[in-house]
């Protein structure tokens, strides 16, 4: 199974590659005044504003520094009703791939009930790499703010 591989903080994480849309460089975004922590805006892909989520702000609280290798990651999202719509996930370090059977990766033994994106562990020889649950990042008030204009 093939993964990308990026940062939150100094930590390595990782999604399956069969859930990336694209990934994009680090686009000029509307922002959005008085949006929940962790969303940073709407930007333009292919004529459709996509919000984006800046996953180091919303998992570690900081926000992504803008590096060269900080992209956008674009994934489909389901909504409360199985709906996908895209959106741009906010990362650094998004520069590797990485092929490993899924079997590699190991339950961590721990569930953090605020975290249920947290999947299981690659204990790399470089540092271990957490499978990230993409579809379950958001929380539903979240969700609902950001898909909920388009099931209108």
């Amino acid at each position: 199974m093939l993964f990308l591989l990026f940062q939150l903080g100094k930590e390595r994480y990782a999604l399956p590659a069969n859930r990336v849309v694209e990934v994009v460089p680090l686009l000029d975004l509307k922002h959005l005044p008085q949006a929940p922590k962790g969303v940073a805006g709407i930007f333009n892909y292919r004529g459709r504003p996509v919000p984006a989520v800046d996953l180091c702000a919303l998992t570690v609280g900081q926000s992504a520094s803008e590096r060269f290798s900080t992209r956008i990651i674009i994934v489909n999202y389901p909504d409360g009703h199985g709906t996908n719509h895209l959106l741009g996930l906010i990362a650094e370090h998004v520069t590797e791939m990485l092929r490993k059977d899924a079997n590699d990766f190991l339950d961590p033994g721990v569930k953090l009930r605020e975290a249920p994106y947290l999947g299981p562990i690659l204990m790399d020889n470089q540092s271990p790499v957490q499978w990230i649950y993409e579809q379950r990042l958001l929380p539903e008030p979240v969700r609902n703010l950001l898909f909920s204009a388009a099931a209108v």
